[in-house]
């Protein structure tokens, strides 16, 4: 975990989950101590909000703050100072898409480390096709669409940073993805004609990968445990990291890890995949959709 040789694999992903755990192990050790974050930002030159970022795994670390915290916290044993330390140097390490800053939103850079570090892929999608199974004239289709006026480039750019993030589903320790596409989604047109027969054939294509799972919620079914709007739920190898629900927003995006309120979402997941086609039913569908283009 300490290089970042395959911008596809966990490594990059992984900085940012070690981020999130260290920060937990921290907070844990300061309410263990009754120290207050005021405290705590004090004995490292900082302010209280600092501290709560830092819990949250929103900011870098400083090996320095980290020493002196666990200082204050009474962590002496050179075992335990030094494998927290260790999180620190990996947790540091920068993801293969901030050379996308220009073009990626800081609170979508969160969410691609999220997704990189992922074990499971829980998405639900109604107004298109999810990024990672989108084709390269489809993506090209929705971000000008999304962006009127954009230059040429920066859709380029954009288009480029999707098709990038689409290698952790090939990638060697690739997670596990399960995809519930509303049939809106695989009517909508974006482009013409010859693409959206293209991306309907990558679909069919990509479900059938052994660690794929896509199935389709048919118009014919009606009302549904989608009704909230589109979702991803992400899970981690990491037994101390909680599951994490994705809601994207127009301007922004909000992640939800309180454990009662990602069990609706999983109930939600699970009555939707219950509820549509299995696998080789909804690459039925496909083919009837790819038909009628």
């Amino acid at each position: 975990m300490g290089r970042v040789e395959n911008v596809s694999g966990k490594e990059s992903g992984g900085s940012l989950v070690r981020r999130i755990l260290l920060g937990s192990q921290l907070r844990r050790l300061r309410e263990s101590r009754g120290i207050t974050r005021e405290a705590a930002g004090y004995a490292i030159r900082a302010s209280e909000s600092k501290i709560s970022r830092l819990e949250l795994g929103r900011v870098s670390f400083k090996a320095r703050d980290v020493e002196d915290l666990l200082t204050l916290y009474g962590v002496t044993d050179g075992q335990e100072r030094e494998a927290l330390l260790g999180l620190v140097r990996e947790a540091n390490i920068a993801g293969w898409w901030h050379s996308y800053g220009d073009v990626l939103p800081g609170w979508f850079q969160t969410y691609i480390g999220l997704e990189g570090a992922a074990s499971l892929i829980r998405i639900y999608e109604v107004q298109f096709i999810h990024g990672l199974l989108q084709t390269e004239a489809y993506a090209h289709a929705v971000v000008t669409r999304g962006m009127p006026g954009a230059p040429a480039a920066e859709i380029d750019r954009r288009v480029a940073l999707r098709l990038e993030r689409q290698k952790v589903l090939v990638s060697e320790r690739a997670p596990r993805f399960h995809a519930v596409l509303d049939e809106a989604a695989l009517r909508r047109p974006y482009g013409d004609r010859a693409v959206m027969r293209e991306q309907l054939k990558h679909l069919i294509e990509v479900s059938e990968r052994p660690n794929v799972t896509l199935q389709v919620m048919p118009f014919s079914y009606g009302g549904h445990a989608g009704e909230s709007g589109a979702f991803t739920m992400l899970r981690f190898p990491e037994s101390d990291l909680s599951d994490i629900v994705y809601l994207e927003q127009l301007t922004g995006a909000l992640y939800i890890d309180k454990r009662e309120e990602v069990a609706q979402y999983d109930t939600a997941m699970d009555r939707l995949s219950a509820d549509s086609p299995g696998p080789e039913e909804s690459r039925d569908l496909l083919r009837g959709l790819l038909q009628l283009i």
